[in-house]
């Protein structure tokens, strides 16, 4: 019996033909929508029947179950000769945050009062492990670089988890932090095109517009596998966009009309997704 229909969705297709979204990454947004918002543990052929949906070979689904778990982020518990899995406190917490950064990322910033939050990083460039976890983390924080050692927001309010990352990664005792107004050297925009490939960000949004502004799904197992494609192909954003304040940003930025597209195929088809998540759980009970 087929519970997950197939699609052709275009997002769906270009991942197949690219072969750019893992198993395992998928796996990540599957549990972040429908095992996160739950306490029950869910049968391996749940997942490898809503991964199959997806494009993912069941040996894929299940080398994937199986490197999450040793990641720490799945338990697994059998009964008889089946398995069925949870999540472990770690992978609460690490999805939770992601939930918590997806689904709040559409939000209106704030008014900008001009000031801007730089960082002076020293980092020798032997330590090249060093350097691309620190810029991973302060690109994921909203943080861009003009320049080698540099990185800079216009929003202050990020100093803390600034400060949290340079802490975790023992760089304290080799970085400054300034807050104030630009000078009268050179211009913002020209900062922000040093910092931010703003470009490549709305490309990316405009492809996003294009896979998912005409998606009708009709079927409950189609909206299912639609659903999950949306939040997937949302779930970049937050480290792509730096959320920069109007005033810095192009003219008819497509990141908006992308959150509010978003925002409204979730409204739409979140309720009938997860009532279908469920009937596959209690069909396999």
């Amino acid at each position: 019996m087929s519970t997950v229909a197939d699609t052709d969705h275009p997002a769906l297709s270009r991942r197949r033909e690219l072969g750019a979204t893992s198993a395992r990454s998928l796996l990540l947004t599957v549990l972040g929508e429908f095992l996160l918002p739950r306490d029950q543990p869910v049968w391996t052929q749940v997942l490898i029947d809503v991964l199959g949906g997806l494009g993912v070979e069941p040996k894929s689904a299940r080398q994937a179950l199986a490197r999450t778990a040793a990641e720490g982020l799945l338990v697994s518990g059998r009964s008889g000769r089946r398995v069925r899995w949870s999540l472990t406190e770690q992978g609460r917490t690490l999805l939770s945050d992601g939930a918590a950064r997806i689904y709040g990322f559409g939000t209106a910033v704030p008014p900008w009062d001009g000031r801007w939050l730089v960082l002076l990083v020293s980092v020798p460039e032997a330590r090249r492990q060093l350097r691309h976890r620190l810029r991973t983390r302060l690109a994921w924080a909203g943080l861009g670089s003009p320049a080698p050692g540099v990185w800079l927001t216009p929003d202050p309010g990020k100093q803390d988890e600034a400060a949290d990352v340079i802490a975790d990664l023992g760089l304290t005792a080799v970085t400054s932090s300034f807050v104030g107004p630009f000078g009268a050297i050179g211009t913002e925009r020209q900062v922000v095109e040093q910092a931010w490939d703003l470009a490549e960000v709305e490309a990316a949004y405009e492809e996003f517009l294009d896979g998912f502004a005409d998606a009708t799904p009709a079927e409950p197992a189609d909206v299912l596998v639609h659903q999950i494609l949306l939040v997937h192909a949302w779930r970049r954003f937050p480290f792509l966009d730096p959320k920069l304040p109007a005033e810095l940003l192009p003219e008819e930025w497509a990141g908006a009309r992308a959150a509010a597209l978003f925002d409204t195929l979730y409204a739409r088809w979140d309720g009938e997704a997860q009532q279908h998540w469920q009937k596959m759980v209690e069909q396999l009970a």
